[in-house]
């Protein structure tokens, strides 16, 4: 029997916590294949293809894209199974009733599990479907109600417009109009010529004098009445366009962008964030005179084979400077207060994409050379611009370098990435006068700057550090020492 599963997004690994669908791989009806993507995620580290663990027909899915849904949230459901409708219907229903009626509640649970492949996601297994209990829904006798008819109301009278110059006053005491056809209970002729003067109907009036005279205060009444209906009425279009123009908290309001912090561009805000509470950061920086660098660079180049990049080369001299210096390869344990210091170099590296600012991992760099760093630097930073790096071409660095000079800058003190503890920052590299050899001469001089966790070293380590890197810069043939 069919049998409907729900697939829910797995656990991403590195702590993520959400993912943004970015694009469906399949629609509802398509059949899938065990462990086929269904849906393309884009995470705070990377954009993902999630497989399916079941393999069936796609009956809903969950989410469009552009949405972002939490880690558990439901992907989509696949039934799975042979349709009931492929068999008899008695062999169905007797079938269904005798594995429902002789097995207990366990053994219906493990006879119910779909097979999965066991390839699994960190935190998601495959191998078991999740028991689906059939919900009875309690029945219930509807009461009848007798309706009993309302009565008609009475007609209403109709309404007689009041004239232009005043509106009806209704009687404030009870008593009765005067009739239209009668006379008007008025004695003083001042106070007809009142209401003439302002063109009162008096017959629209009640009087509050002995049986129902009307007074002077009566007309005086009546006339403030309409003048204040008359003033309401004018001061209504101002109150209107007072409430529709919009006060300048909100023009201003309408004229902002606010940009939602997630994805890639949240994960860099908290990153930092948390770098420049924790880390008690400092820099140093020194200009070197980068000539000889970049001649031994062209040799290099000019000899055949793979081009060596100029980054490759600081990363080698990173790793020599590293091996001198494992004070900077380390990171600070803050629960257990300790400096962990680690005996492999993974060499971090900012690449800049349409994406924002990402930092991809060179795994142990301390054993390559500067081919094959030219090679991996090369390979990271186009999986980097495609979106296609993976949580873990994204983690578990020690050490990172930050070649800001490409954006055509000097220097910079860049924030440390944290839970590293130092960062190399290098600037561009143009020519400049300098004292070279007692004489002065245009040379191609670089701004090299260290930002270091202060905890894990003092001002003398680091700054070691990064002279030793400016004489390699200067003379590429002190590494011939540690090669």
């Amino acid at each position: 029997m069919t049998q409907v599963l729900e697939f829910k997004l797995p656990d991403l690994g590195e702590g993520l916590t959400e993912a943004e669908i970015v694009r469906w791989l399949v629609e509802v009806g398509d059949v899938v294949a065990v462990d086929q993507p269904v849906v393309e995620v884009e995470t705070a580290k990377a954009m993902v293809e999630v497989p399916c663990p079941y393999g069936g027909v796609v009956t809903a899915r969950f989410g469009a894209e552009g949405t972002e849904l939490p880690v558990g949230a439901p992907l989509l459901t696949v039934a799975v199974g042979e349709p009931d409708g492929d068999r008899p219907a008695g062999e169905a229903n007797a079938s269904t009733a005798r594995s429902e009626g002789s097995r207990p509640e366990g053994s219906r649970t493990e006879g119910s599990r779909a097979g999965g492949s066991g390839n699994v996601l960190v935190g998601y297994g495959t191998s078991e479907a999740p028991a689906r209990r059939r919900r009875v829904r309690p029945t219930s006798t509807a009461s009848t109600a007798s309706i009993t008819p309302t009565a008609p109301t009475a007609p209403t009278a109709p309404m007689t417009p009041a004239t232009p110059a005043a509106s009806a006053v209704p009687a404030a005491n009870g008593r009765p109009r005067p009739a239209a056809d009668g006379p008007v209970p008025v004695i003083s002729p001042l106070v007809r010529r009142l209401a003439r003067q302002n063109g009162l109907d008096l017959r629209e009036l009640a009087g509050s004098g002995p049986d129902g005279l009307i007074l002077r205060a009566d007309v005086e009444d009546a006339l403030r009445a309409a003048r204040d209906r008359t003033g309401r009425a004018a001061d209504e279009p101002q109150r209107q366009t007072a409430q529709t123009r919009p006060s300048p908290a909100a023009a201003e309001a309408a004229r902002t962008t606010r940009i939602p912090l997630k994805g890639i561009r949240g994960a860099v805000a908290d990153k930092l964030s948390r770098s420049r509470t924790e880390i008690p950061d400092a820099t140093c920086w020194v200009d070197a005179d980068a000539t000889e660098l970049m001649r031994t660079r062209a040799a290099m180049n000019a000899s055949g084979g793979p081009k060596i990049s100029v980054l490759a080369l600081l990363a080698r001299i990173c790793t020599a400077a590293l091996a001198r210096f494992p004070e900077l390869n380390s990171g600070v344990d803050t629960e257990a207060r300790e400096i962990v210091q680690y005996a492999d170099v993974h060499l971090g590296f900012a690449a800049q994409t349409d994406r924002g600012l990402v930092v991809p991992v060179v795994r142990d760099a301390h054993m390559r050379d500067a081919e094959s760093l030219t090679a991996e630097f090369a390979r990271l930073t186009e999986a980097a611009r495609a979106g296609m790096l993976t949580p873990a071409e994204l983690t578990g660095g020690t050490f990172t370098l930050n070649n800001y000079g490409v954006f055509g800058v000097d220097g910079s003190t860049p924030i440390i990435n944290h839970p590293e503890a130092a960062m190399l920052g290098v600037g561009r590299i143009v020519p400049k006068p300098w004292v070279h050899e007692g004489e002065l001469a245009v040379r191609r001089v670089v701004q090299l700057s260290l930002t270091f966790d202060h905890r894990v070293c003092d001002g003398g380590t680091a700054g070691g550090f990064l002279r030793y890197v400016a004489d390699c810069v200067e003379q590429p043939a002190v590494l011939l020492r540690t090669l």
